[in-house]
């Protein structure tokens, strides 16, 4: 079957900040077959700049795209049971949060916490999607993915992922692997995860003191929902940038020259500290401020949104200025957790 590549293609749909954007060329990808069959046949195609698209929630377009964008939509859930653990495996194409209700509602445990994340479950490893003491790594076992390279399908296991926070060796090495399958290891007998201060006060408020799996997926799904805004209304892409992580003795510090602040943090792994990067934003005078129609949410200065018309730059811009104000005040550099194109 001839794939259907298309030419001066509009983006705005693609992308959940709802900027505008025009891909000059584009072509939709749903099985693997049609993903070899671009890369034998369409040599030409390939020799332009090729941009991997899945459900568009952690990008941000700031020009228009010089070459190729693949968007990958390939479906289909399955699993396996064995014993108290199921095996569970998505195509890349899949909404990352209907696999998660999909797993909840059979009672198979593990990501829970990580429901409401948007984007596929193709993108998933690429940033080790992580929520409320949770990630992806914990509950990993395998992914297909297509080597661009060598024109080859191969499957990595999670060690050979390399997963840290919000990282893994498909995002350092950008643009080799594109992710057609996920498989993930989940259990019928979950331990739930309901450490978050958040998480225990919206069961508590629910009366729920003995919770199940759908109970944790559905609090969290409020708390996510209060704090963030719904990309079919104000355009977004969740948090915008990284919790910045420092060393304890860097933190100390902090607490010495700022004694009447109460900072929000958490622990985090080889004696460092996790700050609350909207915590910090917030502290510089940035939540809900808006310019032009660009601006941080309101109930969450970790998320910036396209109030209506703004461009990608007009965004870009904003968060350079955060970026900057943040570093002078607290001597911290945020990381965007977004891709700029």
């Amino acid at each position: 079957m001839r794939l259907l590549i298309q030419e001066n293609f509009p983006l705005k749909s693609y992308n959940t900040f709802g900027v505008d954007a025009t891909a000059r060329y584009f072509v939709e990808i749903n099985d693997e077959t049609e993903l070899k069959q671009l890369y034998t046949q369409h040599e030409d195609l390939l020799r332009l700049p090729v941009l991997i698209l899945g459900g568009g929630s952690n990008i941000l377009f700031t020009q228009d795209v010089d070459g190729l964008v693949i968007h990958m939509a390939i479906q289909g859930i399955d699993h396996r049971v064995n014993g108290t653990s199921v095996e569970v495996t998505a195509g890349g194409g899949i909404t990352w949060n209907d696999l998660v209700w999909y797993c909840v509602d059979r009672g198979f445990g593990g990501i829970e916490n990580l429901v409401l994340i948007p984007g596929t479950a193709g993108a998933a490893p690429v940033q080790n999607i992580g929520a409320y003491g949770a990630e992806l790594s914990a509950v990993f076992r395998q992914c297909r993915a297509f080597d661009t390279q060598t024109g080859e399908m191969t499957t990595f296991s999670q060690e050979e992922c390399g997963f840290s926070y919000r990282d893994s060796r498909f995002k350092r090495e950008k643009g080799r692997y594109i992710i057609t399958q996920l498989s993930l290891n989940l259990s019928l007998t979950p331990v739930l995860n309901t450490g978050y201060g958040a998480v225990r006060s919206a069961l508590e408020s629910r009366g729920i003191h003995q919770p199940t799996l759908s109970d944790v997926a559905e609090a969290i799904s409020s708390i996510r929902t209060e704090k963030l805004p719904d990309p079919a209304t104000i355009g977004n892409a969740g948090s915008f940038f990284k919790n910045p992580v420092i060393t304890v003795q860097h933190f100390g510090q902090l607490q010495a020259a700022f004694p009447h602040l109460d900072f929000v943090y958490f622990p985090a792994n080889n004696g460092h500290v996790k700050i609350a990067g909207g915590w910090l934003i917030e502290q510089c005078g940035w939540k809900g401020k808006q310019v032009g129609d660009a601006g941080t949410w309101k109930n969450q200065a970790l998320v910036l949104v396209n109030h209506k018309n703004a461009s990608g730059l007009d965004i870009y811009n904003l968060s350079a200025q955060i970026i900057d104000d943040v570093k002078e005040t607290f001597g911290i550099r945020l990381e965007r957790e977004v891709n700029v194109v």
